[in-house]
Formats: C-alpha cells, structure tokens, sequence
C-alpha cells in the first residue's frame, strides 16, 4: 500500500477583503497535526490557497497526497487553469492579469515533488476534517481581531 497523507484545508474571511485565517489538518497513518494562520486584510480566495500551501509545506519529504477543499476555485485553478494560465503568460482568456498569482506561483512549486490528488467537498455539511479546518480558521481570524494586525 502507498503511503498517503490527508490533507483537510479552508479558509475564511471576516469581510472580503477584510481579517482572513486559514486552517489545515494533516493526517498520516494515525497522527494529525493542526495548523492555522491568519493575514491582516485578504480575501477568501487567498485564504483557500494559503491553507494548501501551508499544509503541503509542512510536509518533510515527497509523498502522495489527498487534498481536501470546499473551495471550487482551489481545485479547479490548480487542477483546469493553471496550465492555460502559465501558458498565456498569467492572462485570463480576457487578456486580465490572474488574482492570487503569487500564491498560485507558489502552490504550483511545491506540488511538483508530490503526487496531488485534489478533492472537493461541499462546506459546511458536516464533512468533520473539512468542519475542523474551517473552525480553525475561524480562530485565527479572531487571533487577527485581538491583535488588530
């Protein structure tokens, strides 16, 4: 059997833009680990991608993985639109420069020494990892509240 590791992320927003967190759980064989941050002033969107690469950079060798998102635009870009977009030089089909491409820049590095399989699952349905990420996103946001970063 391949080793795996389960990756659960999401990201949230107070506002968009506004006060963001991002909140991850990692599983392998029968250890997890939590993880979670936040920014200041961002947007969901790059909350959603934060969380994947911060999981995936928390990982310390080359292994499969098994990500786990309810964000539709984090598995499509990194799965249907990143090629086209790298292809046309960052441009949407509209000749508009990409959101988020430093972030996209960055996931699309650390993917390649990896076998990625992405998955999305619909929020807020009682999925526990994907319920877990999101309270733990939701806590760093108040962390970003209390700060006031």
């Amino acid at each position: 059997m391949t080793q795996k590791v389960e990756i659960y992320t999401d990201g949230a927003c107070s506002g968009n833009p506004g006060p963001g967190g991002w909140g991850v759980v990692l599983r392998y064989k029968n250890t997890e680990k939590e993880m979670s941050g936040f920014e200041a002033m961002t947007t969901n969107n790059r909350m959603e991608l934060k969380a994947a690469i911060e999981g995936i950079k928390a990982l310390t060798r080359s292994i499969r993985i098994e990500v786990y998102t309810d964000s539709q635009y984090l598995r499509d870009g990194i799965t249907k639109w990143l090629f086209q977009w790298k292809k046309n030089n960052w441009r949407l089909s509209n000749k508009s420069p990409v959101k988020n491409q430093d972030l996209w820049e960055e996931l699309d590095a650390l993917t390649q020494n990896h076998d990625v399989s992405w998955h999305w699952v619909r929020g807020h349905s009682g999925h526990p990892e994907n319920e877990r990420a999101d309270a733990l996103a939701r806590q760093a946001i108040e962390e970003a509240l209390k700060t006031k970063v």
